[in-house]
C-alpha cells in the first residue's frame, strides 16, 4: 500500500516550492571578468537570487536575456562594441518581463535620466554597489525604482527640462498610447507605425509600467486627461 505524505513531508514540499517560486533569476552584463565574478559572489550569496548567465558585451547579453528570460538584468553602461543605453529597449523587447538595473561608474545625472526613460528601473554607481545593488534588484523585481542617492540629488537640483511627452514617455510611446486610446489593436498599430506586433506589445508594456496603469480604460482616461485625444 502506498504511504501518504506525513505533515512534515508536506510542509517540506510546500517550503521547497515556495523558495523556488521566490527566486529571482539574474543575468550580469559587464565587460570585466573580475567584476562579474565579484557580482556573482555577492548576488549568489542572497537566498532569493540566482545568477543564470554572465555576458561581456551587449550582443551576448541580448542572447542570454532572450534565452533565460531573467527577472532582472544587471547592465553596465560602458562595454565594448554596441552601446548599452540604446540597447535597453531591445532587452525589454526580447524579454518584456525582465527588469533592468544599470550598474555604472557614470555619475552624470543625464545618463541616469536617459536610462530611466529607456525603461531601466534601477541606477546604481559601482563605487557604492554592494548593498545598493541588492536593494535595487529587489525593488526592480517588484516593479519599483531605485536611484543612487547622489544621482537623485543631482537630478532634483537640475533645472527643469523643456516640456515634452508626459511622464517620461518617449515620442514613440505617445504615438502608441494615442492609437491604443483610439481603439486600435496591436496589429493595426504595428501596420500604421511600420513596426512589428512584438515591438508594439513591448511599447505597450513600457507605457503601462511607466504610468502604472493596467487596463485599456485607464489608458484612455489618461490620454483624455493629457490632451492626447479629443473627448
Amino acid at each position: 500500500m502506498a504511504r501518504g505524505r506525513g505533515p512534515s513531508e508536506s510542509a517540506a514540499v510546500v517550503t521547497s516550492l515556495d523558495v523556488q517560486a521566490r527566486h529571482t533569476k539574474l543575468v550580469i552584463a559587464d565587460d570585466h571578468a573580475v567584476v562579474r565574478s565579484g557580482l556573482r559572489m555577492l548576488l549568489d550569496a542572497e537566498d532569493d537570487f540566482e545568477v543564470v548567465a554572465e555576458a561581456g558585451d551587449v550582443s551576448s547579453a541580448l542572447r542570454y536575456v532572450a534565452a533565460h528570460r531573467p527577472g532582472v538584468l544587471v547592465l553596465d553602461l560602458n562595454m565594448p562594441g554596441r552601446p548599452s543605453l540604446p540597447a535597453i529597449a531591445e532587452f525589454l523587447e526580447a524579454s518584456p518581463d525582465t527588469r533592468i538595473v544599470v550598474l555604472t561608474m557614470q555619475n552624470d545625472p543625464a545618463f541616469a535620466r536617459e536610462a530611466l526613460r529607456a525603461g531601466a528601473l534601477g541606477y546604481v554607481l559601482k563605487e557604492a554597489a554592494d548593498a545598493e545593488l541588492v536593494e535595487a534588484i529587489r525593488l526592480a523585481s517588484q516593479d519599483r525604482t531605485y536611484l543612487n542617492p547622489e544621482i537623485g540629488a543631482k537630478l532634483a537640483a537640475a533645472p527643469p527640462e523643456p516640456d515634452g511627452p508626459p511622464d517620461d514617455l518617449t515620442e514613440r510611446e505617445v504615438e502608441v498610447l494615442r492609437l491604443i486610446a483610439l481603439g486600435h489593436t496591436n496589429t493595426e498599430i504595428a501596420a500604421q507605425l511600420f513596426l512589428s506586433v512584438r515591438t508594439v506589445e513591448s511599447h505597450r508594456a513600457h507605457i503601462q509600467r511607466k504610468l502604472r496603469l493596467a487596463t485599456r480604460a485607464e489608458l484612455v482616461r489618461y490620454a483624455l486627461d493629457h490632451g492626447l485625444i479629443d473627448a
